[in-house]
């Protein structure tokens, strides 16, 4: 499917050891058609990391997404009343950014850009990645899986062995999840089989 003149919004948290990975996303929903919204948590702006510095990670984006990153709260909260997007990606999804969602708590950019984008009932798209998906924040994955308008990258366990409650979502399967929560739709299988 052709994402032509699709508005996503593309919003980035903290879970940098993925931020390569949810990069060549970005870019594969710009190369489908996308009009790319970004936006970045507190965290994800401002972290420099052995993974990029901090003003590399906020350029890399505008250079996918041919726009200025949203960075805080009072820039993301008009997401919602002016319409400007037609669906919401967050890629990577860190736990404490799921916990806020679920629990609606609203202090970072991108939990704005997130509770803006609901009030028109248009679709979330949740990519986690966590050390505890299957620990502290399974009850937040949990309550997102159950509340209307969200649908997860399928997602499964990174490492077992090493990180037994940790989850990443397949970032290559972004696009068709994308596609599919357009039309409403939970891509499936949602859960994939672990890896070592």
């Amino acid at each position: 499917m052709s994402l032509k003149g699709v508005r996503v919004g593309f919003c980035m948290t903290g879970s940098f050891c993925t931020f390569e990975k949810a990069f060549g996303a970005a870019q594969a929903l710009k190369d489908r058609g996308a009009q790319l919204v970004p936006i970045m948590s507190f965290n994800a702006s401002s972290i420099s990391t052995r993974f990029a510095a901090a003003k590399d990670n906020i350029e890399r984006l505008e250079a996918i997404a041919q726009a200025p990153v949203i960075r805080t709260i009072e820039d993301a909260e008009p997401i919602g009343p002016q319409k400007l997007c037609d669906v919401m990606a967050v890629v990577p999804c860190t736990s404490n950014t799921a916990a806020k969602l679920a629990l609606g708590i609203v202090d970072t950019p991108a939990a704005m850009a997130v509770k803006s984008h609901l009030r028109n009932e248009r679709p979330v798209v949740i990519a986690i990645s966590t050390n505890d998906a299957f620990g502290a924040c399974a009850k937040n994955v949990g309550a997102l899986q159950a509340m209307r308008n969200y649908y997860f990258v399928p997602y499964g366990q990174d490492n077992f062995l090493g990180k037994p409650r940790s989850a990443v979502a397949d970032m290559g399967k972004v696009c068709e999840t994308v596609e599919q929560a357009l039309y409403g739709k939970q891509i499936q299988p949602m859960v994939l089989a672990a890896r070592t």
